[in-house]
């Protein structure tokens, strides 16, 4: 399908967690949020299972592909290979601070090297016809963040890349780890939307902190774009409004058991290509978060998913504990 853009709300692409089956999930959700997968390498879809990591459901788009890698031909080929399956967008991973991503020469280690980054950009271009895209940090380690971010954008976009995600944080690759990354370097989200200002031209989203769709709403007044990444996933039916918010649609959303019910006959596709339920469950823990009857969920999910030929009944079960509710108003 032909993305349009501005895409005003998407979700993060988060290792271990944004998988096929957690897309599935939270497309039940929301019908127009743009989704991500986790980041692969180049290695690992040039060598490895591509069913296995780069297969999905149709039901999924829009959906983007994220890749890590520095080579511009390995890239271009992973790129391809990502069109040829289907995928709406090919995003690039500048902004990943984890040991195994610097030790590949990718991640964000290449904030320091934008002319690299351009040159992956242009042999994607050349490769495929679906957008290319970029997500990084403000900087790294001593680099000061304006004039960082400032000159990777000029330098990146000159190649032809027109949409930047940017973390409004900077990395450090030496002292702290991933997870540190993501709650101690200060959020600086007005360079973000300098950003915007500085590069009008330009489809500038802004991630990293954003826990709320009223907050999301703010940030659009300077901004394109909105990436939630943990906060969508610990409380996933935050996407419920977000179709009608800030994408235009009328129709209602599944209230959070119709939610839980639309996923009983992919549960059981799935389940005959030998995925465990707990792999498809374990993404939908955080469905009735704050509600009454959430423990219960939980509870009954983790003691009886893993037990043999379990199923949709399962599930079932455990939202036969959970009060059924009027569709219930989303926190904002």
């Amino acid at each position: 399908m032909m993305l349009a853009y501005p895409m005003p709300l998407c979700v993060a692409p988060m290792m271990d967690w944004t998988d096929r089956h957690c897309r599935y999930f939270h497309r039940q959700i929301s019908r127009r949020t743009l989704l991500y997968t986790e980041m692969l390498t180049t290695g690992a879809i040039l060598h490895g299972d591509r069913e296995r990591l780069l297969g999905f459901s149709p039901a999924e788009h829009p959906v983007a592909l994220q890749l890590g890698g520095s080579e511009p031909d390995k890239m271009a080929e992973a790129a391809r290979i990502g069109e040829e399956w289907g995928y709406d967008e090919i995003n690039i991973n500048v902004g990943c601070p984890s040991d195994r991503v610097q030790s590949g020469r990718f991640g964000a280690c290449l904030m320091a090297e934008p002319e690299l980054v351009a040159r992956l950009v242009g042999a994607m271009r050349e490769a495929v016809r679906i957008p290319v895209t970029v997500k990084s940090r403000l900087a790294i380690d001593e680099m000061e963040e304006w004039p960082t971010i400032e000159n990777f954008i000029r330098l990146v976009s000159a190649a032809g890349c027109t949409r930047f995600i940017v973390h409004a944080r900077k990395a450090w690759l030496q002292g702290l780890s991933p997870k540190e990354n993501r709650d101690i370097p200060p959020l600086r989200y007005e360079l973000v939307h300098r950003l915007k200002a500085e590069f009008p031209h330009l489809d500038i989203s802004i991630n990293g902190g954003i826990k709320t769709l009223d907050a999301t709403a703010e940030h659009l007044r300077h901004v394109d774009g909105v990436m939630i990444g943990r906060a969508v996933y610990e409380n996933p039916y935050l996407l419920a409004e977000a179709d009608r918010r800030f994408f235009g649609a009328t129709e209602a959303p599944l209230d959070r058991h119709a939610v839980a019910e639309a996923m009983f006959p992919y549960i059981e596709e799935r389940r005959q290509d030998g995925a465990p339920l707990n792999a498809i469950t374990r993404h939908m823990l955080g469905l009735f978060q704050g509600l009454p009857g959430a423990r219960a969920w939980r509870r009954y999910l983790s003691e009886n998913v893993h037990k043999p030929g379990a199923g949709p009944e399962v599930v079932a079960a455990a939202l036969a504990l959970v009060p059924r509710a009027a569709p219930a108003e989303v926190a904002a």
